[in-house]
This record gives structure tokens, C-alpha cells and sequence, in this order.
């Protein structure tokens, strides 16, 4: 990248656009934004962007155009009736959307002479240019060099590969993840609901012990990409003994158990199928198709 920094445009400027258009802003790029609701661009235009009439303006004025719509689909049909103005420049399309999305993306971005990186936004709006925010990317590695400076204006940049699918598939990933401790910990507030003790009284346990076992993760990883799972934590045998009082638990005071009961099943299955005395490790093997 020049000395100069570079002219971004940024188009879509819902909550996580205008806070990356704002992070802009403020480490002092030059920035064009555009948004269907033209009324949205006011305060950036007077944090000192350049408002654009239309879309090809905003194209035009950008070497990096940095995408944040509602879908993928949007993308597409976006940019299409300008792809002979998308010759040299660079799309980060930061938009949700699936890996077979952002390989499409890439080739179309190709064959009308632009270089595609796609991104998986991990953290909200408010944490935008904060510690913790951090953006994954994936697609063309010289683009990703050039601009690297400007990506981390807006929180951590990481750089996953050249196949442009791969963040989608690390910010579904983590966003797994985060639902899986989300609707469990639903549960948790639904079952003290239910008899009768505030939310507020188990938050602070349930904070506390959900981050003492994130320290397992890691050794969960290392289990799996080794192929070795025995455990001396808790094995799937003992899981398979005490899940049924979790479930008898939640319908004993009127919770539903639809979403453990998915997990009874595949315990029970890696337990018949010889894995008793493996670790929680054992069960992605069991969720992907057998090779």
C-alpha cells in the first residue's frame, strides 16, 4: 500500500457499516459511503465522508470498496450492472453469507478484473476498532497485504487462506459455538425460572463456570486433530450415565428437552459404537461424514 492511505468506499450502512465507515473516518481515510436509504449516510457525511448519489458513483470513487449488506444476493445484484467499473480494484465484501457464496463472489469479481476478499466480522458494532473485535479474512493474500494496514484500523485482521470460502466457514464456526453456549445458557435461566430463582442469581456461577471450561478448548482441539481422545476429565460412558437426570431434570419442571435430546443420542451412539472411554472430543468425528 502507498503512503497515502487509500480511498475506501463503503456501501450498506446499517449498524455495522456506519461503525466501520466511522472507524475510517477517525484513522483519517479518505471515504465515500453510500446506503439505499440515502438518509443514513448524514452522520457520517458530517464526520466528513463524501456522500455518493448512487452506487457507481461510490464504485468509482473507492479503490477499496468495503461491502456491508443485508445477504450475499444483495452483493451480487449490486455490483453486477457494474462489473465493467470493477476492473483494479479490491471488494472486501464483509457481508454475512455462505463459502459457496464467496467462492461465487471471487469468480465473478475475477473474471471482470477485481480482486475479492471476503470477511467474517467477529464482534458487534459497538466493539468495531476496540481489543476485541477482530475480522477474518480469505481470498486474494496480495490484496489482503496491501490493505492489511487499513483492515486493522477497524479491530484484528486474520488472514485464512486464499480459498475466498474460508471465513465464512471460521465465522460459522465460532458463531456455532457461540449459539450452542447461548441456547444452553437459555436453559439455564428457563430451569430457575421455573422454580422460582431470578436469573440474575445463577449468572454469575454460570459466567464463572462456562469460562473455566473454555480452558478445555484447546485440549479438545489437540484431541481431535491427533485422533487421540481418551480422557481422565469425563468420558462419553460417565456423560451417558448423568444425561438422562439433566433431561429428567428439565421436563420435571416443565422445560422442554428438545434441544439435549440431539446430544443423548449421540452419545449413545458413540458409546455403542466402542468410544465410551473417550472425551467429548470423540463426537465431531460422529457429526461429519465417514470418509
Amino acid at each position: 500500500m502507498s503512503a497515502a492511505k487509500p480511498a475506501v468506499s463503503v456501501l450498506g450502512l446499517g449498524m455495522m457499516g456506519s461503525a466501520l465507515a466511522a472507524a475510517l473516518l477517525k484513522a483519517g481515510y479518505p471515504i465515500t459511503v453510500w446506503n439505499r436509504t440515502a438518509a443514513k449516510t448524514g452522520p457520517l457525511v458530517a464526520q466528513g465522508a463524501a456522500p455518493a448519489a448512487d452506487v457507481a458513483e461510490a464504485v468509482e470513487a473507492g479503490e477499496l470498496l468495503v461491502l456491508t449488506l443485508t445477504a450475499n444476493d444483495a452483493v451480487r445484484e449490486l455490483l453486477e450492472p457494474l462489473a465493467d467499473r470493477l476492473r483494479g480494484r479490491t471488494i472486501a465484501n464483509l457481508t454475512n453469507g455462505t463459502p459457496a457464496q464467496a467462492r461465487e463472489l471471487a469468480a465473478f469479481a475475477a473474471e471482470h478484473g477485481a480482486r475479492y476478499l471476503d470477511g467474517g466480522i467477529m464482534a458487534s458494532p459497538q466493539m468495531i476498532a476496540g481489543p476485541h473485535a477482530y475480522i477474518y479474512y480469505s481470498g486474494d493474500q496480495e490484496a489482503f497485504g496491501e490493505y492489511e494496514d487499513t483492515f486493522r484500523v477497524l479491530g484484528g485482521a486474520r488472514y485464512v487462506g486464499e480459498d475466498a470460502g474460508r471465513a465464512a466457514v471460521h465465522d460459522f464456526a465460532l458463531l456455532i459455538g457461540m449459539y450452542g453456549q447461548g441456547i444452553g445458557t437459555m436453559h439455564a435461566f428457563a430451569l430457575a425460572k421455573a422454580v422460582g430463582i431470578p436469573a440474575k442469581e445463577i449468572a454469575e456461577p454460570l459466567r464463572d463456570w462456562l469460562n473455566a471450561m473454555a480452558l478445555y478448548i484447546m485440549e479438545e482441539a489437540e484431541a481431535l486433530d491427533s485422533g487421540e481422545h481418551l480422557t481422565d476429565v469425563s468420558s462419553l460412558a460417565v456423560n451417558q450415565a448423568a444425561l438422562p437426570n439433566l433431561l429428567n431434570t428439565l421436563a420435571g419442571e416443565g422445560v422442554t428437552t428438545e434441544f439435549f435430546q440431539p446430544l443423548e443420542r449421540l452419545i449413545d451412539r458413540a458409546v455403542e459404537e466402542g468410544y465410551g472411554a473417550d472425551g467429548l472430543s470423540r463426537l465431531p468425528d460422529l457429526l461429519t461424514p465417514r470418509r
